[in-house]
């Protein structure tokens, strides 16, 4: 069967989404655990990574990038501790934050330039009013900027409305699942 829609990109960043920033983390504040398996090489935040997000970003069934200032460090130090494989990582360009209009992410152009019309999430915590306009004038494709609360990180609320998003933008999407 032959899908007339490209699978669908999902560009993700790391701090926000993925390492939440808010204060009560009880959940993932077992450092011994982490540590012993990867250790923090450094940077402490590691250990709020969810190790259960990765395989939900899987089951989505996008093509996931990583669109962080982590760059290739996010394939080395996050995605084996969420469980995801090596993804493709935008690279930034060395454009001015002023390109554009004023208030438009100094992200989104190269994000738009990447998904070259195809389908696109991009999960973000610094999102704006002004991306998401720019983004509906000049993308061709279906796009959903989602804003996560960088205090939260991905919840299951999130994941609910990127899979609906999905199911209703992109209805012959193979999900990434058997079931």
């Amino acid at each position: 069967m032959t899908h007339s829609v490209e699978r669908p990109i999902l560009f993700l960043d790391v701090d926000g989404p993925l390492i939440p920033f808010g204060p009560s983390l009880s959940r993932l504040q077992t450092p011994a655990s982490v540590s012993k398996a990867f250790p923090d090489q450094g940077n402490p935040l590691l250990g709020r990574l969810d190790h259960a997000v990765g395989p939900r970003l899987m089951a989505l069934g996008c093509d996931l990038v990583w669109a962080s200032t982590w760059m290739d460090e996010a394939n080395e130090s996050v995605a084996p501790r969420i469980g995801l494989p090596s993804l493709p990582v935008v690279e930034w360009p060395d454009a001015s934050t002023n390109d554009g209009p004023r208030g438009l992410h100094w992200k989104t152009r190269p994000l738009v330039e990447w998904a070259d019309d195809r389908p696109f999430i991009w999960v973000d915590d610094e999102i704006s009013g002004m991306d998401r306009i720019w983004v509906a004038a000049q993308h061709q494709g279906p796009s959903l900027l989602y804003r996560v609360d960088p205090a939260k990180g991905l919840t299951e609320g999130d994941f609910s409305v990127l899979a609906d998003w999905l199911r209703t933008t992109v209805p012959n999407l193979d999900s990434g699942t058997d079931a």
